[in-house]
């Protein structure tokens, strides 16, 4: 199953790096508002700092930290293997760290799992059923299950997208998987909702 996944996580890189910087920019802006559109009530929400060529996040958190929410994003901790938060009021203070992913080190304001309500996380792929594929370290899949009150919220772009992930006990599906075509809601149960 693992070699599927690297075979999988392959794929969806190369696919993803056809995309122009332009398409990047644009998708990224689109997401973002279907994500404001979702996220609309919420007070505290996890989002992690992209990295190129990720789905851009910085201009989510700027947008949602001037609706008043408070956004939390995760550091990695490789050492234990886990994730720790921190308040991020300011965007600015992020720099490149761990697998140079934007961490506000030396800027921590720590924050706990209890308060936050949503989480809006990177997939490497995705399918129809709600499964994601990370980068294969397992710190959200680890996370999520630690605190399942979290509503789980995937991004990526559509061409991301792939016919089906192999899971295990260990993944975590997602609540919802926003794209730049459309987002799907899933419950517990497997049922799906399509909304452009």
């Amino acid at each position: 199953m693992s070699q599927t996944k690297a075979a999988l996580r392959q794929q969806s890189k190369e696919t993803r790096s056809l995309l122009s910087p332009a398409e990047i920019a644009e998708n990224s802006r689109i997401i973002r508002q279907r994500l404001l559109d979702l996220l609309n009530g919420f007070d505290t929400v996890m989002v992690y700092a992209a990295k190129t060529p990720e789905v851009e996040t910085k201009d989510l958190i700027a947008d949602l930290n001037r609706r008043g929410v408070r956004v939390v994003v995760p550091i990695i901790e490789r050492e234990t293997a886990s994730l720790r938060l921190s308040y991020l009021p300011d965007p600015a203070v992020l720099r490149p760290s761990t697998f140079n992913v934007p961490e506000p080190i030396g800027h921590e304001l720590p924050a706990r799992p209890a308060d936050i309500e949503a989480v809006v996380i990177p997939m490497l792929a995705f399918d129809a059923a709600g499964n994601r594929l990370g980068y294969g370290a397992g710190y959200y899949d680890r996370f999520l299950c630690r605190y399942p009150h979290l509503q789980r919220i995937g991004i990526a772009f559509s061409c991301q997208r792939t016919e089906s992930i192999p899971a295990d006990e260990n993944d975590v599906k997602m609540d919802c998987i926003v794209t730049e075509t459309g987002i799907t809601r899933y419950n517990r149960r497997g049922i799906t909702e399509n909304y452009k």
